[in-house]
């Protein structure tokens, strides 16, 4: 069968990867079409967009790219129709593709969502339009299934794919492999997210905290786009690596990190590290952030838990003072078995390894069921 895929970001790039990767276990005649990255393109996915032209995040971004983006999804429609797909399956990336689930619907074209959008965070509304153009959506995060049903919009939840993703880089690693631990001190994990004006406001604190712990080593996971040079002007003369394509070798050695909001912080969790949530943003974006975002908390690991298993600091928490302290606790021998402890719960809780396997059979199931009635 002919897939169509859509992902617009590094993270759906890896999750569909895996995904295109089990469907052709249950789909030797699989074609895929797709907008994505390089682990798309490796399990082998015709690449049409890479992800990396279509990352405009923030406000501003998408309105001062509106063209570029309107041209995109006209493009995208168009591309749609050459290629007469069984199935168009959406990953995330909710702005871009809830516009095409209409198109796609409105071409009796089914529609998979994969990672459903974050409606139970803003954007309630959008319940109506995914009941309305979404055949099948598949959930990653446990309590979104309860949200939707309170909509009497049915989902499915098969577990999250970050186990799948961690399990399968594991099983690639030689287990006495180590990059960064051969002085035998405590490694600190810097992972202050993707976006040049958060990372402007926290980086210098980061590097203030770094100061008052001589006897760690800390190592930052950059980000490829930024480019080296960006980083090096925080850093000047302090004795700070940073790494590019390595996150995972990263989580897998550290004793510690401060993470950025977003999948960092389930991904250090499911790594067994404890960690400091760190997020500051200009005023008026935090503003503006508040008034449309409804959760109780910022990091996905206290979302899943419902409750606060590691600490956040935002906006006006974000001191350095207030950073050392909670770096200090997760070090100690005692606050790093706290916070081990309540990760335990969330492995159970995600489903286990196996949920890209059990969408793709899912979907092919689905869509063999459609071939059936017509």
């Amino acid at each position: 069968m002919k897939y169509y895929i859509i992902s617009g970001e590094a993270s759906g790039d890896l999750h569909a990867s895996n995904l295109i990767r089990h469907l052709n276990q249950h789909d030797d005649e699989m074609d895929v079409r797709a907008w994505g990255g390089d682990l798309m393109k490796a399990q082998g996915a015709h690449i049409v967009k890479h992800y990396k032209e279509l990352a405009f995040m923030g406000f501003w971004e998408v309105f001062k790219n509106l063209k570029t983006i309107l041209r995109n999804l006209n493009f995208c429609k168009k591309d749609i129709l050459d290629f007469h797909p069984d199935a168009l399956i959406l990953v995330d990336y909710p702005g871009f593709n809830m516009r095409i689930a209409k198109f796609a619907k409105s071409h009796q074209i089914p529609v998979y969502y994969y990672i459903s959008p974050q409606v139970w965070a803003w954007k309630k509304n959008r319940v109506y339009d995914i009941k309305k153009y979404v055949r099948k959506l598949y959930a990653i995060l446990p309590f979104e299934k309860a949200f939707y049903a309170k909509y009497n919009c049915d989902v499915a939840y098969f577990g999250h794919p970050l186990l799948d993703a961690i399990s399968t880089w594991k099983k690639e690693q030689e287990s006495d492999h180590l990059i960064w631990k051969k002085s035998g001190r405590p490694l600190v994990a810097i992972l202050p997210g993707s976006r040049s004006q958060e990372l402007q406001k926290m980086l210098p604190k980061m590097m203030a905290v770094k100061k008052q712990f001589p006897q760690c080593d800390f190592v930052i996971a950059g980000v490829g786009s930024l480019g080296r040079d960006f980083y090096q002007s925080y850093i000047k003369d302090s004795n700070i690596e940073v790494v590019f394509n390595q996150t995972y070798a990263l989580y897998n050695e550290a004793d510690a990190a401060l993470v950025s909001s977003g999948t960092a912080t389930l991904e250090t969790a499911l790594f067994n590290v404890p960690q400091v949530v760190c997020y500051q943003t200009s005023w008026l974006s935090y503003k503006i952030a508040k008034l449309l975002v409804d959760v109780k908390y910022i990091s996905l690991v206290n979302l899943i838990a419902d409750q606060e298993v590691v600490k956040e600091l935002i906006q006006k928490d974000l001191t350095v003072n207030n950073m050392v302290s909670e770096l200090s606790s997760i070090l100690s021998e005692e606050g790093s078995a706290i916070m081990k402890q309540s990760y335990k719960d969330l492995t159970v809780l995600l489903g286990g390894v196996g949920a890209s396997e059990r969408i793709s059979s899912a979907i092919v199931c689905d869509l063999k069921s459609i071939v059936k009635t017509l």
